[in-house]
């Protein structure tokens, strides 16, 4: 049984992902250098896309010429030297042919539904005299039929290797024998088996090495990159595959080499862009979606973490490595439309109002720095104090208004202090889990701005619910408003980072509210803010 392995290194175009391929011209030479005098068998030296213009210092160029301008000095000794094209990219006329051209090989990296047109063009980079590799992209999400057919697809142009490409790190190693097993018995026997590790579940290295054990008479090739560098979680570290075919197989890998890549220029991106094994990747992962599904509900910092599995098991099965970011908006609305019949809380609540002049705290800086003021507010004038998502450390509230799961779950311990046990909670009915029973709940569809781009925002939803219970004045501390650094927070930690970036257009929104709502409600501001205008 022959048992060629090789190893392949994807720092230069995997690991780009985290620096947009900025990785600077003597860290790309220093990369390559390193690389190759460890004597790994390939180097894969980039994306080719048209889109992007040319730059020395990365490793994302128009056309094949100008790897020639970045790499065309260096002494490649035994190394292979490919290129990857992201099918659709790169306009098979930026291709020279392979004699006049630095490159010996091109990886194509294509989704499932593009698989014939996808395959149709590496025939063509094929004729042009390229080692071709046909990358199977999020390779789960294959069924065995539609894995026959990419295979016979294949088989009919003869690439130099097929590559199980697992995107999302979504597989365990029985999962990827049985996969593997479906594409030896597929593929013509002069075909490479290749494999591309991300690990959201911990499992790159080990899926590595499952597959570097394959018993089969083809040969096989594995992915790494220097110290995992990747997006999101990582992929497969080159020098812990390398140390493993070193031992397994006989290999001569320089591993030091390839140290001396990671201290003297991987560190520093790993310090500025770290990746790794993450909760946010490792929810991803087990729920089998794209990673923005996940960031987009995580961001929000509202929902609890089993809110957020519950969301994403509900993304169609089509749907869930796509990025439909109208539909997980959806998902997240529909989630927290928990309907209830308010009428009996509006009515109590509107008799403990009273009519009554109501000072809201928000959470913004102006609470350390106005606290004097605002508790010599409340001595003269005797408002109905309520806070929001959140107790105040030195201004004691009549009633906590909550919106935010994730925010009520922090603050239980405040709650069962027993000098905050006469603070009454009014509570959105989108909270799923209490620490203890709510005295009023409103019905969260009732007080949302669903064509928002902060559909509940909680100040937004605090005063619509005083309108309904008939409030004419209102009081607001502590809201500061957005800012792209967030400094409008007393507590940083309680900033919703995500929002930075859209600071302007989310005051803009809450200047607009009140403008909308001046002939129903008198708002004044007691400390500064920048929804005043």
């Amino acid at each position: 049984m022959s048992r060629n392995r090789y190893l392949l290194d994807c720092t230069l175009r995997d690991g780009g992902y985290l620096n947009d391929w900025e990785f600077g011209h003597d860290n790309m030479v220093n990369i390559f250098d390193r690389v190759v005098s460890s004597g790994t068998d390939v180097i894969e030296i980039g994306f080719l896309d048209d889109r992007r213009a040319f730059d020395m210092n990365r490793s994302i160029m128009p056309s094949t010429d100008c790897v020639e301008k970045i790499y065309g000095r260096l002494d490649r000794k035994n190394t292979m030297v490919v290129g990857m094209i992201d099918y659709g990219t790169c306009d098979i006329g930026n291709i020279q042919p392979c004699e006049e051209s630095y490159l010996d090989g091109i990886r194509v990296i294509f989704k499932k539904d593009k698989r014939v047109p996808a395959i149709d063009y590496c025939r063509q980079v094929a004729e042009l005299g390229y080692k071709v590799f046909v990358q199977l992209v999020s390779i789960s999400s294959y069924n065995d039929d539609e894995l026959k057919d990419v295979a016979s697809l294949a088989n009919a142009i003869h690439p130099y290797a097929v590559s199980m490409v697992d995107t999302y790190g979504l597989l365990n190693p029985t999962e990827l024998t049985h996969i593997a097993d479906i594409m030896n018995e597929e593929l013509s026997p002069e075909i490479i088996l290749g494999f591309h590790a991300h690990n959201n579940f911990q499992l790159g290295y080990i899926n590595a090495t499952t597959v570097l054990d394959y018993p089969t008479d083809r040969d096989i090739l594995v992915d790494g990159t220097l110290y995992g560098m990747g997006k999101s979680a990582g992929n497969a570290p080159l020098e812990l595959i390398a140390m493993y075919m070193n031992e397994h197989f006989g290999k001569n890998y320089v591993v030091t080499e390839m140290q001396e890549a990671i201290t003297s220029s991987i560190l520093d991106f790993q310090q500025k862009s770290p990746w790794g094994y993450q909760l946010f990747y490792y929810i991803a992962a087990s729920n089998k979606v794209h990673p923005n599904y996940v960031s987009h509900l995580m961001n929000k910092r509202t929902l609890s973490i089993t809110a957020v599995n519950e969301i994403l098991q509900k993304i169609p099965e089509d749907q869930k490595l796509e990025k439909n970011m109208k539909l997980i908006e959806e998902l997240y609305l529909e989630y927290q439309k928990e309907e209830c019949d308010d009428t009996a809380d509006l009515e109590r609540l509107s008799e403990a109002l009273g009519g009554r002049e109501v000072l809201i705290i928000g959470p913004g800086a102006t609470i350390s720095s106005h606290t004097e003021k605002i508790r010599g507010y409340i001595t003269d004038q005797k408002p109905v104090v309520i806070s929001i998502n959140y107790i105040p450390a030195n201004i004691h509230p009549d009633y906590m208004f909550v919106t935010n799961t994730s925010r009520y779950l922090q603050s239980a311990t405040q709650m069962h202090a027993e000098e905050n046990a006469d603070v009454r909670l009014i509570a959105s009915s989108n909270l799923k889990r209490s620490a203890r029973e709510f005295d009023y709940v409103v019905n969260y569809s009732r007080i949302i701005d669903e064509n928002a781009v902060f559909p509940d925002n909680s100040m937004c939803m605090l005063i619509r619910t005083l309108m309904h219970c008939g409030c004419k004045k209102v009081i607001l501390a502590g809201l500061d408003g957005y800012s792209a650094d967030n400094v409008n927070y007393f507590d940083v930690a309680k900033a919703y980072s995500f929002l930075s970036e859209k600071a302007e257009a989310l005051n803009r929104y809450a200047i607009d509210f009140f403008a909308s709502i001046r002939e129903k409600v008198d708002v004044r501001f007691l400390t500064p803010s920048a929804y005043e205008v």
